[in-house]
């Protein structure tokens, strides 16, 4: 009997994702746990393995699919003695019966996919093209000089645009502002934009935001780094970051203030007893949140070579989705770009991301006396149904003692 292969769920919340490659082909002999295709959601790009060994002996959704739904039929793999008769009879039986089976982003082609009315009238559309007149010279300029045909009005014979005309364009062109005739281009969103507006959309209209800043004193934390970092001047790849050390502090913060590292439910506040701070994490066309599990046991060499690790994957696509799915707290740190502070917007579930600017030389008043310090602006989003006013407060206090006296993180 033909096996169906289903597009899987590779999250709990997963409901559609994109079939962006078959690794096989139909009739290829395929084994159980072989890759045979892969899928892209909003967060990673995952392997496809077969449940069983077969015959792949009908692909319905051809790769550059998207928005396929989940637990729809996206191919069929028989046993060798199977007949085509089989296969089409289990296909008929297994795909939508109607209309109102088949969501709008599921897109199944077989051979009778396109209508053919609909075939014959984008045939009937005419096709409408507007000549310009130019000479070959005058074309050859406008090319040079990256100068539209269609904005000059030609001055030749039947309007022809000749050399003078594109030189006088060009001339007054120089005097004012050169626009270009396309006013915008289309971008096309794919899965993780549209993810990532939902849940931010979501966050700011549903969970009731405030904001709490503190200032931080980093030369310690900074000279600190740089002794560290002067065994391993021969290999980056050991070399701490700023941004290990934020890291290790908020995982200490959390420790002493577990009530920050919470979630809200309509029933009871959920108290998460594992610290996994989701690091924020910018890729192409969008962002991504790997996580840094256990946080506050582990020492920051390893939350260096973990985080450096993760990011790595982030950017190629090839993280699993429990390296970025869950986590209790957020860091969103914009500091390498120069940012001096913002406001993030809270990661749902969580209860709370805090925002890391850029550190910087600042004169401050100590003991009365002005001293120029490093400092660098930190600003939590807190969910007021899980965390309240003190509980931040007392959250940031936390933060600001471990990374200004780092000494403390290590002992």
């Amino acid at each position: 009997m033909p096996i169906k292969i289903l597009m899987p769920a590779l999250s709990p919340t997963m409901t559609e994702g994109n079939l962006t490659k078959w690794l096989k082909k139909q009739g290829d002999k395929v084994s159980a746990g072989e890759v045979i295709a892969e899928i892209e959601t909003d967060k990673a790009t995952m392997e496809v393995e077969a449940v069983d060994e077969g015959i792949l002996a009908k692909i319905l959704v051809p790769e550059g699919t998207e928005g396929v739904i989940v637990n729809s039929l996206i191919a069929v793999l028989i046993e060798e003695d199977e007949k085509d008769a089989d296969i089409d009879a289990f296909i008929l039986k297994n795909q939508p019966s109607s209309a109102s089976d088949i969501t709008s982003k599921t897109t199944i082609i077989t051979e009778t996919a396109v209508s053919p009315n609909l075939s014959n009238h984008k045939e009937n559309i005419p096709e409408i093209k507007t000549r310009i007149f130019a000479s070959p010279l005058a074309k050859r300029i406008a090319s040079i000089e990256g100068i539209s045909l269609s904005d000059i009005v030609g001055s030749g014979p039947r309007s022809r645009i000749v050399k003078s005309d594109v030189l006088a364009f060009e001339k007054n062109s120089k005097s004012s502002p050169r626009r270009n005739n396309e006013e915008y281009i289309l971008v096309p969103n794919n899965n993780m934009r549209k993810v990532i507006a939902k849940r931010l959309m979501e966050s700011k209209l549903t969970v009731p935001h405030f904001y709490l800043s503190i200032e931080c004193v980093m030369d310690d934390a900074l000279k600190l780094r740089e002794q560290i970092n002067i065994n391993f001047a021969d290999d980056k790849n050991k070399k701490l970051s700023v941004n290990d050390f934020i890291i290790l502090a908020t995982a200490k913060a959390l420790k002493d203030v577990p009530q920050a590292n919470a979630s809200w439910t309509d029933s009871s506040i959920m108290m998460y007893n594992n610290i996994d701070i989701s690091i924020a994490v910018a890729i192409d066309g969008g962002l991504i949140t790997p996580i840094i599990k256990n946080a506050d046991q582990k020492n920051i060499h390893n939350i260096s070579s973990e985080m450096k690790d993760l990011a790595k994957r982030a950017k190629e696509n090839t993280l699993s989705p429990n390296e970025f799915q869950g986590g209790g707290f957020s860091i969103s740190n914009l500091g390498m770009y120069g940012i001096k502070n913002f406001s993030a917007i809270i990661n749902p579930p969580q209860g709370c991301i805090m925002a890391v600017g850029a550190s910087s030389k600042r004169p401050v008043v100590i003991n009365d006396k002005l001293e120029i310090k490093t400092i660098m602006d930190v600003t939590i989003s807190c969910d007021h149904r899980v965390v309240d006013g003190a509980v931040g407060a007392h959250f940031l206090n936390a933060f600001k003692k471990y990374i200004e006296a780092p000494i403390l993180m290590f002992i």
